[in-house]
């Protein structure tokens, strides 16, 4: 992926910004697949918690897209172009596949765990690279990603542990 920067008076060096652009477009689309992940299971839940993981799941999409909105304006902020189609996702996305054959509660729950804490380790590698490369503005937003997304994480497994 070939990064050209707009003009920006970001006192950020250049190359530094390319590097965490780079880093940024590749969890920009994580995060949108990881967001359709999310509504895929909300339309598909089927079962005794239907309701309950429906509205969970909602949430999930809806905490996720504001996570894209979130990087996309990074992204631009330092003066790239947010490349966030579906179709740039699709091609670009490093996260699992979902299984589009699945009703079973208990069969989305530990799909979009999955989904969710693949996601987490992703950004908290992005939080790592952008300390050490000075950017503490970009490490701020990608550690506040991973805490929502540690959250809905502990919220979606709940729903997989035995009560004690």
């Amino acid at each position: 992926m070939k990064i050209k920067l707009t003009h920006t008076r970001n006192s950020l060096p250049e190359k530094t910004r390319i590097e965490i652009v780079t880093v940024l477009q590749e969890r920009l689309a994580d995060s949108i697949d990881l967001m359709m992940q999310a509504k895929q299971a909300h339309w598909n839940v089927k079962g005794p918690n239907f309701i309950a993981l429906h509205g969970l799941f909602d949430k999930v999409f809806t905490d996720t897209s504001s996570y894209v909105d979130g990087i996309a304006e990074r992204i631009v902020q330092l003066g790239g172009v947010a490349e966030g189609t579906i179709r740039v996702a699709a091609k670009r996305s490093c996260m699992p596949e979902y299984s589009l054959d699945i009703s079973r509660a208990s069969k989305h729950i530990a799909e979009l765990a999955h989904g969710i804490a693949f996601f987490s380790e992703l950004v908290r590698k992005g939080v790592e690279l952008c300390a050490q490369l000075g950017d503490v503005d970009t490490a701020d937003i990608l550690t506040e990603i991973s805490r929502h997304a540690d959250g809905n994480l502990w919220f979606v497994e709940a729903h997989e542990q035995a009560e004690h």
